[in-house]
């Protein structure tokens, strides 16, 4: 045990003095078969060419994603928790795998609740998630539904609220890329289908979810690099994620008097189940290798403290921004 300790946080640092904590209250990696990193630091060299069918599954990824380690020194570090989300609930859409289960995982060690949405097909994936959340003593709603029907979103946010009596923190994370590369070959229904699901769903939510949020509660949205940097192989999805980066400045401005903050988070290239789901397969050897400053895909762990940190009270004066953990592939003023 010891008397007085640094704990690793991405967001701060805490000393904690005269106070015993436990060792497991600091955790660390020290695996040498760490598919994911060498030493301390995350690599895109190990990804082997790989291809499923949409929407990707988490438990097919190879290797699969890191949900709660951060690069260290000379190993993975586990993020830890200080209590930042306390007596908060969040709704965590897309929070079966990927980027929504590391921030289900990260909100869950910041001591918040969460009901996570995910597709059917995409349950064994969730079981996962919900285990991770459990393992830090806090509660996991599981609410499998097909957001692309977003006439009938309202029972998602009903669901949530009937569980934990209220909801804090809105995540809006669930989408869907395919890529075509000409135009002329892009089919319309698929459009139509990545704009339900990507953009559509998400003001629905927000919608239902607003009588529930009061002053100092928060939605987060996640929209991509690709609105900033444009793709020309994923033009539908490119455009749909620009929509939600000037949905959540407008909502922000409207729920501003209000008290309740509207941000975003656009990330970079990240190895999620999604990339090898909307892919060739020889895309996904060594995805992200090269790419931005540096010269790797990230990991869902990196970007998740980006949600705590914006559904937390640190940033009580943040709202219409937009946070880019993208590794530097685009360099924003």
């Amino acid at each position: 045990m010891l008397r007085s300790r640094v704990l690793f946080n991405p967001l701060r640092s805490v000393t904690l003095t005269k106070r015993f904590i436990s060792q497991t209250s600091i955790r660390m990696s020290q695996s040498d078969q760490d598919k994911n990193a060498k030493g301390g630091a995350f690599t895109s060299e190990n990804i082997p060419g790989q291809q499923q069918n949409l929407p990707g599954l988490e438990k097919n990824m190879a290797p699969t994603s890191e949900s709660t380690r951060l690069e260290g020194p000379t190993h993975l570090l586990e993020y830890v928790g200080v209590g930042k989300l306390r007596h908060k609930s969040a709704l965590i859409t897309g929070g079966d795998s990927g980027i929504g289960r590391a921030v289900a995982a990260l909100f869950a060690r910041e001591s918040c609740d969460c009901s996570i949405v995910y597709l059917p097909v995409e349950q064994e994936d969730a079981e996962k998630t919900k285990e991770l959340v459990e393992k830090e003593g806090r509660k996991c709603l599981l609410i499998p539904f097909d957001l692309s029907n977003f006439k009938a979103v309202k029972e998602v946010v009903d669901k949530h609220v009937a569980e934990f009596g209220g909801l804090n923190i809105l995540v809006n994370n669930a989408s869907r890329q395919v890529m075509v590369e000409d135009l002329a070959d892009i089919d319309l229904d698929v459009v139509e289908g990545t704009f339900k699901t990507n953009i559509i769903q998400m003001i629905a939510l927000a919608k239902f979810a607003l009588p529930h949020l009061s002053k100092g509660d928060s939605i987060i949205n996640t929209t991509s690099v690709t609105a900033y940097r444009g793709s020309p192989a994923m033009v539908d999805y490119a455009s749909t994620k620009g929509a939600i980066v000037a949905f959540t400045r407008s909502l922000a401005k409207q729920l501003g008097p209000k008290g309740i903050r509207v941000n975003a988070v656009a990330p970079g290239p990240i190895h999620t189940p999604l990339q090898p789901a909307s892919r060739p397969k020889e895309q996904m050897e060594e995805f992200g290798g090269g790419e931005g400053a540096f010269g790797r895909a990230g990991q869902p762990s990196e970007v998740a403290p980006s949600y705590v940190f914006l559904a937390s009270a640190e940033a009580s004066f943040y709202t219409g921004q937009v946070l880019h953990p993208n590794g530097g592939e685009v360099l924003n003023t």
